[in-house]
């Protein structure tokens, strides 16, 4: 299945120090981003997803890289290589202020055989003087160069309309509420391909024990127990200090967007490796994103060869999965799947599970049930801070997938993190939610809704 191109990607690429994450920042900052910036590997912002005369692209911060001293000139190659892999148009950052220097003509040298379109933002030109120094830049040969003041916020819009230009013409993925979208996301290594084969039933994606071997998110249909189906294998997601090949990158890039455009999140936890931070990492993207998740164990085979019997296994599992939810606590909410690719074992169930979570991801209370189960809640447990109570006139569901409440009360600063954890409990006594995200939002009620709580 080849999926509709919803964007573009731009890549920031330069020597070092000439402004590059500067100029990111500037740009995903402004009014133009759609989505706030995504976290990367790490808590760096490395893309943002913005949009600009109409084109929709993908912003990608090439110099979020890290690298050691003594390596900077082949630092500053792969940084052209991640561009010349999937951009759609490059950004080359010069320093206006010093001038063509250091490696620009190399680096021109490399982009100029890519033959993709480039834009030269000649940054640090915060004056009438430092403009008379952008003529130099065209002796790089390479495109039309831009001085701007990424710093002040200075001719980024005349910047952002030549990067208009040569960007691809989008439009949004077509969305169809009766497909569900799953996304089999972790760490390299962690059986992804293996469990799309698995559930396909044939050798659908290359499986290999090397990680990183799927370079792209790859979309495949297929129809479950009558429900329409789309499987998003995506590469593996490392730390970004050891993201050092450009397809693994791209892949990392890749796999968040699968996250972003998922209903549903296989997040696997390799049952050999144990949990790992990254793990916590991948998992708490897919919650961030409102996404329904399933934690799904894989190589359970190779964990548990030594359990005599069903029910020893049982207590294994047991015991893996307390670990799971206490190494995982905002995510408690996530069914825990136990999976063996290779002999096939609990493929079945996963699937059952992952439609399961969808359609509860979607879930729309009626709204007297929904203020039944809020009185209820309150009644037998006051809510209240620094001596004040706190009042819930009126609940009404704003949105799904995930299932999006607003509380209208006497004062949102009443409301501590723990009258919502507990709120939340109330609920999933109370209504199957398994694997769905619930957001609760908190509003000072207006008379409207202090005379809809009295009716």
């Amino acid at each position: 299945m080849t999926r509709p191109r919803d964007r573009g990607i731009v890549a920031i690429v330069g020597r070092p120090n000439v402004g590059k994450s500067t100029l990111f920042n500037r740009i995903a900052g402004r009014r133009i981003a759609i989505e706030e910036p995504t976290p990367g590997i790490t808590r760096d912002r490395i893309y943002a997803d913005c949009e600009w005369m109409g084109k929709r692209f993908t912003l990608i911060d090439t110099g979020g890289l890290e690298t050691a001293k003594d390596d900077l000139h082949e630092a500053v190659r792969r940084q052209i290589e991640f561009a010349i892999e999937e951009a759609d148009v490059i950004v080359f950052v010069v320093d206006g202020k010093e001038g063509p220097a250091g490696f620009d003509e190399e680096i021109a040298d490399l982009l100029r055989r890519t033959g993709k379109p480039v834009v030269v933002a000649a940054n640090k030109i915060d004056s009438r003087k430092r403009e008379d120094g952008i003529p130099d830049f065209y002796g790089l040969a390479i495109g039309e160069v831009v001085g701007v003041s990424a710093a002040h916020g200075l001719l980024i819009d005349d910047l952002l309309d030549r990067i208009a230009e040569h960007l691809p013409k989008t439009e949004p993925a077509p969305e169809d509420e009766d497909v569900i979208r799953i996304a089999i996301v972790g760490r390299p290594n962690a059986g992804k391909s293996s469990l799309l084969n698995a559930i396909l039933g044939e050798q659908r994606a290359v499986v290999d024990a090397q990680p990183g071997t799927t370079r792209d998110s790859i979309d495949t249909e297929y129809e479950w127990k009558g429900r329409q189906v789309v499987l998003i294998d995506t590469a593996g997601i490392r730390r970004k200090s050891r993201v050092h090949e450009s397809f693994e990158y791209y892949g990392v890039l890749r796999a968040f967007g699968a996250i972003e455009r998922c209903d549903v999140a296989l997040t696997l936890i390799d049952a050999v490796a144990g949990l790992t931070d990254q793990d916590k990492r991948i998992a708490g993207m897919a919650h961030d994103e409102g996404k329904a998740q399933v934690l799904v164990v894989s190589k359970w085979d190779l964990r548990a060869p030594e359990a005599a019997d069903r029910k020893a296994e049982q207590v294994l599992m047991a015991d893996f999965a307390r670990e799971v939810q206490a190494w995982l606590p905002e995510i408690k909410y996530a069914p825990i799947a136990f999976t063996s690719a290779v002999q096939r074992r609990g493929i079945d169930e996963l699937m059952d599970t992952a439609v399961e979570v969808a359609e509860q991801h979607a879930h729309r209370f009626q709204t007297a049930e929904l203020n039944r189960i809020f009185e209820e809640a309150t009644y037998d447990h006051p809510l209240s801070r620094k001596g004040k109570q706190l009042k819930i006139y009126y609940v009404t569901q704003v949105g799904t997938r995930p299932p999006t409440l607003v509380l209208f009360v006497n004062d949102p600063e009443l409301m501590h993190f723990s009258h919502l954890a507990y709120l939340e409990n109330e609920i999933r006594k109370r209504v199957k939610l398994q694997g769905a995200p619930l957001r609760l939002l908190v509003r000072k009620a207006t008379g409207r809704e202090r005379r809809g709580k009295r009716g």
